[in-house]
């Protein structure tokens, strides 16, 4: 069992050099607590992400980290030329002695893709071409590629990536549907839904690995993002928990009320914090409490990797701090000991 971090990055009420420095004071807080993973997501034009340009944020965690693997979730591939964030990949990984984790995807929020002159339509397929590009890329000596959407002939790959044959790749998942294509080709999955919606997707994937053959030892990484406060007293760990959740899901929601569209269903969060405490998407209280509490989303999801959200909304530093070493001394020992009984 991994236990890993997921940054939306919302911007807070600290100015921004100084939200960055503080970001960055517990991405060393994470290294040095042990923690497998950082990830960090994509925005454009939001308060929800103010690490809009990921690699330039990862740049900064790989030199303040010595262990901590690392990586967007996900990087939004129809917004980048394919063969320049192919180069930035394999930059970030050699830069890190092999910790990047290859987060990638096409975009939940079409209004943000619209931002960038994309016809949402058309974003599917060239994510496709783009993600076919970036693998034969890292793979093969010259690039050759001709689709709808980009076209490449001879091109020379002089960067190539730390690990081989290319960094881990991730995706954020929310539908079955998906599973067989993440199962054929070895992809780490992250899912934000209630316990039985990840079931489903765990138990997909446990069965599609088994039916390809392969080892289960070498199962790839199954996690769900929680929301996790963690203090002395109930009390106090719910009112940094209802504040931090208010402004984080107001961050979450701006584009989408000022366009008058709803999210897309698997990205629709309770409104207030109780309910999403109720649905099992956060949690806030004592050690004891938090543990009892992810011990029961790894076991009723079947898990074997999770994603905490420390700082989110208006959390300061000083508190996200705070809730980190107490989760570090007393809830992540038995967490990454527990073992699922599937």
């Amino acid at each position: 069992m991994k236990l890993g971090i997921f940054d939306h990055m919302d911007r807070g009420l600290a100015p921004l050099h100084r939200f960055y420095e503080e970001r960055l004071k517990l991405v060393e807080a994470y290294d040095k607590a042990g923690f497998y993973g950082y990830h960090v997501a994509e925005h454009h034009a939001t308060p929800l992400g103010v690490a809009p340009s990921p690699g330039v944020w990862l740049a900064a965690v790989a030199q303040r980290t010595k262990r901590l693997r690392f990586g967007p979730l996900v990087y939004l591939l129809p917004l980048y030329h394919p063969i320049k964030l192919l180069e930035e990949i394999c930059m970030l990984d050699q830069m890190s002695g092999g910790r990047l984790m290859l987060g990638v995807g096409r975009g939940i929020s079409p209004i943000e893709l619209r931002y960038y002159g994309l016809d949402p339509e058309q974003t599917p397929s060239m994510y496709a071409e783009a993600l076919e590009i970036l693998l034969s890329g890292m793979t093969n000596p010259r690039l050759n590629f001709e689709g709808k959407h980009y076209t490449y002939r001879d091109v020379p790959m002089e960067m190539t990536p730390f690990q081989t044959p290319h960094p881990p790749l991730w995706y954020g998942l929310g539908r079955v549907e998906a599973i067989p294509w993440a199962a054929q080709n070895r992809v780490n999955i992250v899912g934000n839904l209630p316990g039985a919606g990840m079931r489903a997707l765990t138990d997909r994937y446990r069965a599609e690995w088994d039916a390809l053959g392969n080892d289960p030892a070498e199962l790839p990484l199954m996690g769900v993002g929680r929301h996790v406060v963690v203090a002395e007293t109930e009390k106090e760990a719910l009112e940094i928990a209802r504040r931090g959740y208010d402004k984080w899901r107001t961050s979450f929601l701006k584009l989408w009320i000022e366009n008058d569209m709803m999210p897309v269903a698997h990205a629709i969060f309770p409104e207030r914090y109780e309910d999403a405490e109720a649905q099992g998407r956060a949690v806030a209280g004592t050690p004891d409490k938090v543990r009892d509490f992810l011990q029961r989303t790894v076991d009723d999801a079947g898990l074997n990797y999770l994603l905490c959200r420390f700082a989110f909304g208006d959390i300061t530093g000083d508190e996200a701090l705070h809730s980190i070493d107490l989760f570090t001394r007393h809830v992540m020992p038995d967490i990454t000991a527990h073992q699922e009984s599937i």
